[in-house]
């Protein structure tokens, strides 16, 4: 095959040019609100290179629409809007115009979900749902397995919407204790007409690639940034807030968030009070101010779900987060934070009530 026929541009200026955009990202940092402290800028850096690593591996390895690949977005290292430490998510990117199964086994984990979503965090930082489906909706075999299909037009049985501007799946797996609960098998294959075999791959696709990496990082930053600077207007209580912004971001409908914004001296403590609802869980983390997700693997006290929760004698619970153990209560690490963000979740709550929050010194 000869130079003629198969190209011959150099291409070390689409390289430089994705290096270029990318490092506009870099502006977060620089934000005026945005913490100076060592601590703070040093996660910032931290975070930025790991939005590089899951949007290569997204809008670059995983995107081929007729060729689906489930990947994880977040997973012990990479974190991004308040990651909920007790859930396993997972991420396909499809195309409207094609059809999808999903089949697997729900094993033993509490509570599913997926979603199609419209993607949209390079332009708007918006990921519109354009459809749900969880366990408690499909029908499953005697032996746990399931099948779904996603398309735009309805089919019979387990069925997953998606409309016009659907780009990726979401799915969410939530455990009380991810040590001995088993998450569901999980495989999805395009069904329908299109190729055997990956397309070969052309230098205008890895541009539009590249270029689609580098705006997700620079948006997915800014949204987050965004929100972090919303959540400190009502600092040290929970943020009163419309939950359509969050499900607009991809949030599951079946969740109540309730997001606060910490700010603390040193000998301060944040002390927050609950009464649970009838719920199917619940659950709180602290997080740093880009909204990742503490360390929950290495530091078993960064969080706190309804299975590991002491209850007071009335069913409320109070959770203190503190420097140290103060001896009483549930203890949230705040891990050499002094600001910061945090989330309580209700999942499936009938009623939603607005933990209460304060300030003390111990």
């Amino acid at each position: 095959m000869n130079d003629a026929s198969c190209g011959n541009a150099k291409l070390g200026h689409v390289w430089r040019e994705f290096c270029e955009e990318l490092a506009q990202a870099g502006d977060v940092l620089m934000r005026e609100e945005a913490p100076g402290a060592a601590i703070d800028q040093a996660e910032g850096l931290r975070y930025l290179s790991r939005l590089t690593r899951t949007a290569l591996n997204m809008l670059v390895d995983s995107a081929d629409p007729d060729f689906p690949r489930l990947f994880l977005l977040c997973d012990d290292k990479i974190k991004i809007g308040a990651d909920n430490p007790d859930n396993l998510y997972q991420q396909c990117v499809v195309s409207a115009d094609r059809e999808y199964r999903i089949t697997g086994k729900r094993n033993t984990v509490p509570y599913f979900s997926i979603g199609s979503k419209a993607n949209r965090y390079a332009t708007d930082g918006t990921m519109a749902s354009t459809g749900e489906i969880e366990f408690a909706d499909m029908e499953f075999g005697p032996d746990g397995s399931f099948e779904i299909v996603v398309s735009k037009d309805e089919k019979p049985g387990n069925w997953l919407p998606m409309s016009d501007d659907t780009s990726l799946l979401i799915v969410r797996q939530t455990f009380d204790d991810k040590k001995t609960q088993v998450p569901a098998d999980v495989r999805i294959e395009r069904i329908g007409p299109g190729p055997e075999t990956p397309l070969v791959l052309r230098p205008e696709q890895i541009e539009s690639q590249l270029k689609g990496a580098a705006q997700w990082v620079r948006g997915t930053a800014n949204t987050f940034a965004d929100w972090s600077e919303w959540f400190k207007a009502q600092p040290n209580r929970i943020y009163d807030g419309d939950q359509a912004v969050f499900y607009r971001a991809g949030g599951d409908p079946n969740i109540w968030y309730g997001h606060i914004y910490f700010d603390l001296q040193p000998g301060e403590a944040l002390v927050i009070r609950a009464t649970p609802p009838e719920c199917r869980m619940w659950n709180f983390q602290l997080d740093n101010w880009w909204m990742e997700s503490l360390d929950h693997v290495n530091n078993p006290h960064v969080w706190i779900n309804g299975s590991m929760a002491r209850y007071e004698p009335d069913g409320s619970v109070i959770v203190v987060c503190a420097d140290a153990d103060p001896g009483f209560a549930n203890w949230i690490d705040l891990a050499g934070h002094r600001e910061g963000t945090g989330l309580w979740r209700w999942l499936g709550a009938k009623d939603h009530p607005v933990p209460q929050v304060e300030v003390v010194r111990l």
